[in-house]
């Protein structure tokens, strides 16, 4: 037989057309043969420190066999301080001030893929330079309720832009040589009792609604490690819940890194070595010695411990340790990352509202800018996750930068008082008269005389309200969404006085806005912005660039419209101190160790019940007809936006949209399109409309652009409880197409 020569090129493109993508997860086990090796040279001490915490902030490795330890660096938003090995208080460095970038619900109300990977590679980078080899986060749990007291650090209460989000930053962190610790797996969407809640949840809600942002950023992402919750699910610990850890994770998922507990989330030692946890964060009273002592009594088996130090080491083999001498040498923040975090804070912005207030007209030549929140900080405070920033921009900075540019006077009022939360460290030693006792002290009368002596006096007025970072904090919900400390009083004021008003909110959820709406021509929602927060919002404020922003998450005209509220199921009978502040917070709880563990003995063991099901955010405002205040995916612009000719068809494994976008402004501007359905004659229970698809889209003045969207099937699919599967069903599907959930531009239907 005659033989054939093929050129090698060929030959490589052949080999490439024949293989298969190898899953992001596998990548992990590139060197599991050289792991099999070390581990055969460690002794069971060896192995079992590698299975708790060495400080506050790191685990351990193997010095004498070259094993890096492993150091973790907190949190989602931006690379956090450097803490005493032992504890949460600064260590008092130079250079580990770092780059603030917009928290969770901010990146959230970008709708961009593009920024978060961005916004990952800049937190990525940032922690190589602190010598970090894991950031713990994203944060990715969803927003069930209002008042969550994390709702600023998480993304939105939908899980296909959740799951987006959560999956290209977890790509731009991993980019940069970093590994993620996505978190906090899973249904962790409460503070109240976080410690000890047992969430009761049916296994379809679990699965399309909750698990949707973790399954994404590990199967497509390839995150390299998760964080379990404090919280219980169905019965279990979330550090020792064999459904979620080892038979969804591992086993469904293909997850083949690690495991680390939350902060106090071990619980046992048999559980957790069982059940799917590989490092116990911090102390190793449960993996630590009683690892070795149950192996001595055959409870446990010393290759159970093989394969955990396995699973650990395929991260530290992942990545590279920055050696000791090049980690901290310069300063964490760098000018790369204050431009991200500038570009995600100018798209986050939404304008909820405009009656021609805004943009700033050139008429306006004075600016009264009255309230504490146009002056506050928000780059640390309360109990969770802060940044020492490098600096940080506040809204009347950055209106005065750019007032002045325009010849325009800045004049500023506080307006209200600050309410400060709990206190975190030691009191001041004057009591600050800007400071209220409590957060529903009535307005001041005398700092509301001010703010409408400058009211009378501008053009334009600016008022800041909104909440703060001690009343919206890790560790505690708040107990409703109203406005703090009388701005409700003070912004009727300031209308009255002064009709030429634009009301800006500074939080990181929603707020009951039934009083500031009526006398607000204009609504912003600015967020906890970041380190170029103030610089952004002047930039959307005097018409420099069009707001772009979407609500990621519904406001409702009131608490009780929502479904949690709504069906009795929050805040139940979970009063109860944090597990957190009683175990890491001794600054906070001035008690003995022995005193705080009796108080984390006689934790209540409260019971959350998840019976609004999947109809969670507007599933459940569309499906019941609830008008909310503002809709997810509400946001308007300075241009108007045109959709026309919406053709849909299904193809292969995915369903396809295209149609045409144009700005009909007269200024560079962006649309969020958004594709939600609704099943037509459906035998399985659906909410009204679900997102399935969404793009941000950069238009010129005048431009027409053609836009093509896609629906995998597989998200159309529903977990089937019956047969324990996803399932497909098939029948007529209307595609809602819009702006906002609310605002349905174009409609098509089609079959699968």
């Amino acid at each position: 037989m005659k033989r054939i020569l093929f050129p090698s090129f060929l030959l490589v493109l052949l080999a490439l057309a024949c293989t298969k993508p190898v899953p992001p997860q596998e990548l992990l086990t590139a060197n599991d043969a050289k792991i099999n090796d070390i581990i055969a040279q460690m002794t069971l001490e060896e192995k079992v420190e590698m299975l708790h915490s060495k400080t506050n902030m790191s685990s351990a490795g193997v010095e004498r066999l070259g094993i890096a330890d492993i150091h973790y660096a907190d949190g989602p938003f931006g690379i956090r301080e450097e803490g005493q090995p032992n504890g949460f208080m600064s260590a008092g460095w130079t250079l580990d001030s770092a780059t603030y970038f917009p928290t969770g619900s901010a990146l959230a109300a970008t709708w961009s893929e593009d920024l978060a990977f961005k916004y990952g590679a800049g937190m990525g980078r940032e922690a190589r330079l602190r010598g970090k080899d894991v950031i713990l986060g994203p944060a990715v749990n969803i927003q069930r309720l209002p008042v969550g007291g994390r709702t600023y650090e998480y993304l939105s209460e939908d899980p296909i832009l959740s799951a987006a989000l959560a999956l290209y930053y977890t790509k731009g962190v991993q980019d940069q040589g970093t590994a993620v610790c996505i978190k906090h797996f899973a249904v962790n969407n409460q503070e109240t009792s976080r410690g000890s809640v047992d969430v009761k949840i049916d296994e379809r809600t679990l699965r399309e609604i909750y698990l949707k942002p973790f399954e994404r950023a590990i199967v497509e992402g390839g995150a390299m490690s998760v964080m379990p919750a404090y919280n219980k699910v169905n019965g279990d610990y979330c550090s020792e819940n064999e459904h979620l850890l080892n038979e969804i994770l591992r086993g469904e998922w293909g997850f083949k890194g690690m495991t680390v507990s939350d902060w106090g989330g071990t619980h046992s030692t048999m559980g957790a070595m069982l059940h799917g946890l590989n490092v116990q964060m911090t102390g190793s009273n449960y993996l630590g010695q009683p690892v070795i002592d149950s192996i001595a009594t055959g409870a446990l088996t010393e290759e159970l411990v093989d394969e955990k130090v396995r699973q650990i080491l395929r991260l530290r083999f992942a990545v590279e340790p920055v050696p000791a001498d090049v980690a901290n040498t310069v300063m964490t923040s760098q000018p790369e990352s204050q431009k991200i975090a500038r570009e995600v804070a100018e798209k986050a912005i939404v304008l909820l509202k405009n009656q021609g207030v805004l943009p700033i007209r050139e008429e306006v030549k004075k600016i009264a800018v009255i309230g504490q929140n146009a002056v506050l900080k928000t780059q640390s405070g309360g109990m969770g996750a802060g940044v020492k920033a490098l600096y940080e921009i506040t809204p009347l900075e950055g209106i005065c930068t750019r007032a002045a540019e325009k010849g325009v006077e800045v004049t500023y009022a506080p307006g209200y008082k600050n309410f400060p939360g709990r206190r975190w460290g030691p009191a001041p030693a004057e009591p600050n008269p800007l400071e209220a006792a409590a957060i529903d002290e009535p307005a001041d009368p005398a700092l509301v005389a001010e703010a409408v002596a400058l009211a009378k006096d501008a053009d334009l007025v600016i008022f800041f309200g909104g909440t703060n970072k001690n009343i919206e904090t890790e560790g505690s919900d708040r107990k409703d969404i109203k406005l703090p400390c009388g701005q409700e009083t003070l912004v009727q004021a300031l209308y009255e006085a002064n009709p030429n008003l634009v009301s800006v909110l500074i939080s990181g959820g929603p707020t009951d806005l039934q009083v500031l709406e009526p006398v607000s021509p204009a609504i912003v929602q600015g967020w906890w912005n970041g380190t170029e927060g103030g610089t952004a919002l002047a930039k959307v404020l005097f018409g420099d660039i069009a707001p772009s922003g979407k609500l990621p998450f519904t406001f409702p005209v009131k608490l009780e419209d929502s479904p949690a509220y709504a069906l009795g199921n929050f805040p139940g009978n979970s009063a109860g101190g944090d597990l957190f502040t009683l175990m890491f917070r001794p600054d906070v709880l001035k008690m003995s160790p022995a005193e705080r563990q009796a108080l984390i003995d006689a934790l209540p063991k409260p019971v959350s019940e998840y019976t609004e099901r999947f109809y969670v955010g507007y599933r459940w405002f569309d499906t019941r007809a609830i008008k909310p205040m503002y809709a997810f995916g509400h946001g308007l612009s300075y241009v108007d936006f045109s959709y026309e000719g919406m053709k849909a068809s299904v193809s292969g494994n995915k369903v396809k949209v295209s149609f045409q976008l144009a700005n009909e402004g007269d200024m560079d501007a962006d649309e969020v399109v958004q594709l939600y359905v609704h099943r037509v004659g459906a035998s399985v229970e659906w909410p009204e409309k679900e997102l399935k698809a969404f793009q941000r889209v950069s238009l010129l003045p005048g431009q027409r652009k053609k836009v093509t969207l896609e629906i995998p099937l597989d998200d159309l699919r529903y977990w089937n409880e019956e047969t324990n599967a996803w399932d497909l069903e098939h029948g007529q599907l209307q595609l809602l197409l819009g702006s906002a959930s609310d605002d349905i531009r174009q409609t098509a239907e089609v079959t699968i």
